[in-house]
């Protein structure tokens, strides 16, 4: 009774502070500024709140604290317009609505995908501003009992979705994760310093590759270059189809999937640093494993759209749990927002216990704010979604070069390196052929994104329980085999079985053709030289650094095992089999007027010009020569298109405060802005 004595009075007072009309005027324009920036591929929560640090210097909390929770709430909302409309996740929140919701697009569904996707993400962020109302009094010992087990059991619970989305042959799913596991271990050791597939010769590579390159390189890339070789719009037949009230329908028959979701988003957001890159896996692999007609999933099934929205929408409710009881981030846009709110006023507002005991009213203020922001941010989308989803009818060939721009500006933002944009092709490259033939990129992804998490984890907990080992076999035990743990074990074996009962029934690359077998076993035998070297590299780390090798090691033998099956099973099956899968024998690709290395060299002169003149001049010249060759367009729609591109550049780069990339003639000319 105390606890309710305490709390509801802070509940009267947090809404008489966030009812006041400057207050809600501030919260939608954090949400406007959220949507802007989720709009755009690539840049997401982090990019906005890094915007709005500059003016959090002795602001009042409040309002401070309503335009960053407007921002921070509808950024996982916006996103959806990217990966719906382009087939390019708008962060790594929003990867698995690809899967389901581009293809809806593709077939002119793309207002009813956007609105069953906004409907979601609506009662998710409800959901987790419920939850969150109730965490904040309750969950500090839940939060507490999760150590380094729990903790590596959680995320190989989101490995193990891989075995939902390893499509019809599931080796090359294992394969593909374990591929994404060993890229993402390359660079510096986090315990011991050890270097992985890098050298200090090539500086870049010690950070080893960044989140939002790996994401646009390997589902952007390869949709943008396939789209632009076919030369249409992205929605065949130019129809939008049904409006957004089917969507909100299909939304509501599905309610009990979008509350399940919506809790394993909170659960998953809780856990600092899982968040969103796992969240949405977890609750698209549970509604595969819930619907009965799986046949239907990678080819526009709307349960696919609607599972994932409402779960990362409800982390975002689930993250702020650690944030405010701790001072814990649960992901990277927390950890800024940690930081803004130490500027907000005279500085005295600390996040954590000190916040619960001495603010509790603002903490509740920022509850009832995420809550606020994501009913504001839902209507917002659903009354642009008509609009937007207009975009689909325009031919690609249009959108292409402007798509091509952004992921460029995006992939440098994440380490301002030149090498960036060599690394976004590179990993694009590697998307296309895993597209081609039919390895499932969703696999490899999850595969990089828990590389440092299971890495991080095992090793900890590894030394922590020989430590309890020594002291007695009984204290091992029970430190390895808690209760949570057994129940995470129980729930990711049920998942493995499940999954791979069902895996034959999901393409994620849709439907692809069998060919010959010269073109796969090639693509196999380039993943195991690559797969080779890295285990060789592994291996030559000393021994007093075993915790760096052990994990490269591990798993780079159970991707090459995979392999070896794999080759074997080419070599003795005929042509035709299901395991030569090739887009470039039959379908949209093989139909392609234009082929893929003419498409890609556009992309890459774009790259290299950069390198000699800038970004800014290189763009220009880029528009200037893909608008009249490759579009046709005449001189006035080039140069009019060319100066809206720079111009959006410019004006999005001036508002963000960032650089574009430089090139050679940077270093020896001294330009002005936006040149330099």
């Amino acid at each position: 009774m105390d606890v309710f004595a305490t709390a509801l009075p802070a509940l009267g007072d947090a809404w008489g502070l966030i009812l006041q009309p400057i207050v809600l005027g501030y919260l939608v324009l954090g949400v406007v500024m959220g949507l802007a920036v989720g709009v755009f591929p690539g840049l997401g929560g982090i990019a906005g709140l890094s915007l709005l640090l500059p003016f959090m210097f002795g602001m009042d909390p409040i309002l401070g604290l309503a335009l960053m929770i407007g921002m921070v709430a509808v950024v996982p909302t916006s996103d959806t317009f990217a990966s719906v409309l382009m087939g390019i996740p708008g962060s790594s929140a929003s990867q698995a609505t690809v899967l389901d919701g581009f293809p809806m697009a593709k077939k002119g569904e793309a207002a009813r995908a956007l609105s069953a996707a906004f409907a979601s993400s609506l009662f998710g962020g409800l959901v987790g501003a419920t939850f969150l109302t109730m965490f904040i009094l309750v969950a500090r010992p839940i939060v507490l009992a999760f150590g380094l087990p729990e903790m590596l059991m959680i995320t190989i619970l989101g490995l193990s979705m891989v075995a939902i989305l390893a499509g019809r042959i599931p080796l090359k799913g294992v394969a593909a994760a374990g591929l994404g596991l060993m890229i993402g271990t390359i660079g510096e050791a986090d315990a011991g310093g050890s270097l992985r597939m890098a050298t200090y010769d090539i500086p870049y590579l010690t950070d080893g590759l960044k989140l939002v390159i790996v994401g646009l390189g390997i589902f952007a890339v390869p949709e943008i270059v396939s789209l632009l070789r076919q030369d249409r719009s992205i929605a065949q037949g130019a129809s939008l189809g049904a409006g957004w009230l089917d969507g909100v329908r299909d939304w509501a028959a599905n309610i009990w999937l979008s509350v399940r979701c919506s809790i394993i988003g909170v659960v998953v957001g809780v856990i600092p640093g899982l968040g969103g890159s796992v969240v949405d896996w977890i609750a698209y692999g549970h509604s595969v494993q819930t619907t009965k007609d799986k046949s239907n999933f990678g080819k526009g099934e709307v349960r696919g759209v609607i599972g994932p929205e409402s779960s990362n929408n409800a982390k975002e409710g689930g993250g702020l749990v650690p944030t405010l009881l701790f001072g814990i981030p649960g992901s990277g846009s927390m950890a800024i927002f940690i930081g803004a709110v130490a500027l907000l006023g005279s500085g005295d507002i600390e996040v954590g216990p000190s916040m619960l005991k001495d603010n509790l009213d603002i903490t509740y203020s920022i509850v009832w704010l995420l809550a606020l922001a994501n009913v504001v941010g839902t209507i917002l989308c659903i009354a642009a979604s008509g609009g937007i989803a207009k975009l689909t009818t325009i031919r690609f060939t249009y959108l292409a070069p402007f798509l091509f721009m952004l992921i460029s500006f995006a992939a440098f933002q994440s380490g301002q390196n030149f090498e960036d944009l060599l690394a976004l092709f590179a990993i694009g490259l590697i998307g296309i052929f895993l597209r081609r033939f039919d390895w499932s990129r969703p696999a490899f992804l999850i595969g990089f994104v828990l590389s440092n998490p299971v890495e991080k984890f095992t090793n900890q907990a590894f030394q922590i329980a020989s430590f309890r080992f020594r002291k007695s076999f009984g204290e091992g035990m029970e430190y390895v085999f808690s209760p949570i743990v057994i129940v995470l074990i129980v729930i990711t074996v049920a998942s493995v079985i499940l999954g791979i009962r069902q895996a034959k029934m999901i393409m994620a690359e849709g439907e692809v053709q069998s060919g010959s077998k010269r073109a796969p076993l090639v693509f196999l035998l380039v993943i195991m030289a690559y797969l080779v070297v890295a285990l060789v590299n592994a291996n030559m780390i000393p021994d007093y650094n075993m915790t760096d090798k052990i994990i490269p090691l591990v798993v780079g033998c159970v991707a090459l095992f995979c392999c070896v099956v794999l080759l074997i099973q080419m070599m003795r099956r005929p042509e035709g089999d299901a395991i030569f899968a090739d887009k470039e024998i039959a379908g949209e690709d093989a139909n392609a007027p234009h082929g893929l290395w003419s498409t890609l060299a556009w992309f890459a002169g774009l790259i290299a010009a950069t390198w000699v003149v800038g970004f800014i001049l290189a763009l220009i010249g880029f528009l200037v020569a893909f608008f009249r060759i490759r579009a046709g367009s005449s001189w006035a729609m080039t140069l009019i298109l060319t100066a809206c591109g720079i111009g959006f550049m410019c004006i999005m780069a001036g508002a963000l405060n960032r650089d574009f990339p430089p090139g050679l003639l940077q270093g020896m000319v001294d330009l002005p802005w936006p040149l330099k």
